[in-house]
C-alpha cells in the first residue's frame, strides 16, 4: 500500500500537522524539523497527492519563467544553464517550472497577462532585466510574487540577485591594457537592457583610469548572438587604425568576433585579443579557448529559485538582494599587443566567487 502522510508521521512521533506543515515549507516549522520531516518522506517513497495539496494551499505549485527572446535564440547556452538551475531548484521544492519564449513587446505582455490572470503560476522568476522594466511595475501592481536576475532602475529595490558588470568589465580592462592593449573596442547591447548600461560604465572607467582618449568609434552595439558578434567585428576590423583588442559583452559575442579575426587572417590572442563574459561552457571550448568574466549562471538560476520560493511560501525573502562579482578567467584568447611569437600565455585563473554589498 501507499505511504500516508500518517505513516511519516507515526514514524518520526510528530503530528500530522506538523508533517503536513514541514512538507508544504511553512516557516512556523524549525529548520531541523523540516529536514527530518522532507528526508523520512524520501527514505519511505512518500508522495503527497498533489491535487489535494494544491486545493488546501490554494497554490499552482508551479513557476513561471519567459525568456523574453525569438524563438532561434532560446539556443543560448546563458539561458540553458540559467533554466536549469531554476528547474533543479523548483524539482527540489516539488514545484514545475512552466517555460515559454517571447520576444519583447505585445506577446511577452499577453503571455505575462494570461500567466498571471489564470493563476496557472505562483510567482515569475524575469531575466535580461531592462532599464525601465514593464514587469516589475506589472507585476507590483498585480501583487504577484517574482524574482529578477538583475536590477532595473525604476525599481531597484524589487528582489533581485545581481552580477556586478560594471566592475567585471573593470577588471577586464585593467587586464588588457596590462598586457600593452591600447585600442581596445567594444561591443555592448541593447542599450535598453541594465547590464549594458553597467557593463559599458565598466569599459569606460577602464580606459579613462589608464588615460586613454575615448573614441566612440571602438564602440558598436551588439544584439547578443554569435551571428551579431561576427557581423560587429568585421565592421570594427575594417577601422584605420584597427583596434588590438576586442571585448564582447557576452561569450556568444566573443566566439562571433573570433570567427571574424580569423577570417580575416589574423590571429586570435596574437595579433588581435578577444574577451567576453558570462564563463559558459562554450567559451572553454572555443579556438583559442575564450578569455572570459565568470558568472555563476546555474547557482544563480538556483538561488533565484530559492528567494521566489521564500516570498511565496513566508511572503518575504530572507535576503531580498545581492550582488555577485564576476571572475576573470584569463585564456589563450588574450595576449600582449603585438607578437609573442605564438605562445599561449595565459592559464586559467579563476578566483573564489565574492559576493558584494549591494548598491
Amino acid at each position: 500500500m501507499p505511504v500516508t502522510i500518517n505513516d511519516v508521521a507515526k514514524r518520526l512521533q510528530l503530528s500530522v500537522t506538523t508533517v503536513s506543515r514541514a512538507l508544504a515549507g511553512y516557516d512556523d516549522v524549525a529548520h531541523e524539523t523540516r529536514l527530518r520531516v522532507i528526508q523520512a518522506a524520501r527514505e519511505m517513497g512518500y508522495v503527497p497527492k498533489r491535487a489535494a495539496r494544491q486545493l488546501r494551499l490554494q497554490r499552482a505549485e508551479t513557476l513561471g519563467l519567459i525568456f523574453p527572446t525569438l524563438g532561434a535564440r532560446f539556443s543560448d547556452p546563458f539561458f540553458s544553464e540559467f533554466m536549469a538551475g531554476v528547474g533543479d531548484g523548483a524539482s527540489q521544492h516539488s514545484y514545475d517550472l512552466l517555460v515559454s519564449v517571447a520576444p519583447p513587446g505585445k506577446a511577452e505582455q499577453q503571455t505575462y497577462q494570461l500567466w498571471a490572470h489564470s493563476g496557472r503560476v505562483d510567482g515569475f522568476i524575469l531575466v535580461r532585466m531592462r532599464i525601465e522594466d514593464w514587469r516589475v511595475a506589472f507585476l507590483t501592481e498585480q501583487a504577484i510574487p517574482f524574482v529578477a536576475f538583475g536590477r532595473t532602475e525604476t525599481h531597484p529595490n524589487a528582489p533581485h540577485i545581481g552580477v556586478d558588470g560594471r566592475a567585471g568589465i573593470l577588471d577586464l580592462m585593467r587586464h588588457l591594457i596590462s598586457l600593452g592593449h591600447r585600442r581596445i573596442a567594444f561591443i555592448s547591447a541593447p542599450e535598453a537592457l541594465t547590464f549594458a548600461t553597467e557593463r559599458l560604465q565598466g569599459y569606460r572607467q577602464g580606459l579613462e583610469e589608464a588615460g586613454l582618449t575615448w573614441d566612440p568609434s571602438w564602440l558598436a552595439q551588439g544584439d547578443l548572438t554569435r551571428q551579431g558578434g561576427y557581423q560587429t567585428a568585421l565592421r570594427l576590423l575594417d577601422l584605420e587604425p584597427r583596434p588590438t583588442a576586442i571585448v564582447g559583452v557576452n561569450d556568444l559575442t566573443a566566439l562571433g568576433a573570433i570567427r571574424a579575426v580569423q577570417e580575416r587572417g589574423l590571429r586570435v590572442g596574437h595579433d588581435i585579443a578577444v574577451a567576453g563574459f558570462d564563463g559558459t561552457e562554450a567559451s572553454e571550448h572555443s579556438h583559442p579557448p575564450l578569455t572570459t568574466l565568470y558568472q555563476p549562471v546555474y547557482d544563480i538560476g538556483r538561488r533565484c529559485c530559492q528567494m521566489l520560493l521564500e516570498i511565496i511560501v513566508q511572503g518575504h525573502a530572507s535576503k531580498p538582494d545581492s550582488l555577485i562579482r564576476p571572475n576573470l578567467i584569463v585564456r589563450e584568447s588574450t595576449s600582449p599587443s603585438g607578437n609573442d611569437k605564438g605562445r599561449p600565455a595565459f592559464k586559467d585563473a579563476a578566483r573564489p566567487l565574492r559576493e558584494e554589498t549591494p548598491h
